[in-house]
């Protein structure tokens, strides 16, 4: 299952994917926000990567006008890899290299077909399990 979370700049981005998400038959739960009301980016941010280290998700996509600051708020949280993609090559690379559990999107930088591919390379691509990336995200987390 897949978290999602927004703030207002994102809202409207995290809409395209689920249906994205539906037309591909995979599963979700939407933490939020729920319209394009103003609101904080890290209650979102906390929601999502909460809900992946309790188990309830196994990977996130957080949304907000830039992807910044709620991959930040995320990558605060001890256990979350939180990478802010603009192109499918990121996205592939920090699912191959870093085992990223959340993808971030700038809902003001990234237009939504574009978001659409890289959500699909990110929700496709597995970790590679190379020793050498083991020990990097080993040396990530021991801080």
């Amino acid at each position: 299952m897949i978290a999602l979370g927004c703030d207002h700049g994102g809202y409207e981005l995290k809409q395209e994917i689920k249906k994205y998400l539906d037309e591909k038959g995979i599963e979700y739960k939407d933490y939020g926000c729920d319209s394009l009301d103003s609101v904080d980016y890290p209650i979102y941010a906390k929601k999502v990567a909460h809900a992946i280290l309790d188990g309830e998700c196994e990977k996130g996509i957080l949304i907000c006008g830039t992807g910044i600051g709620i991959s930040i708020t995320a990558n605060k949280i001890k256990g979350i890899r939180a990478a802010v993609c603009t192109d499918c090559f990121t996205a592939e690379a920090t699912r191959l290299h870093n085992d990223a559990n959340i993808l971030a999107l700038g809902g003001r930088v990234v237009g939504s077909g574009l978001a659409l591919k890289i959500v699909d390379t990110f929700l496709n691509t597995p970790f590679s399990n190379d020793e050498r990336h083991i020990r990097r995200i080993n040396q990530i987390e021991t801080e």
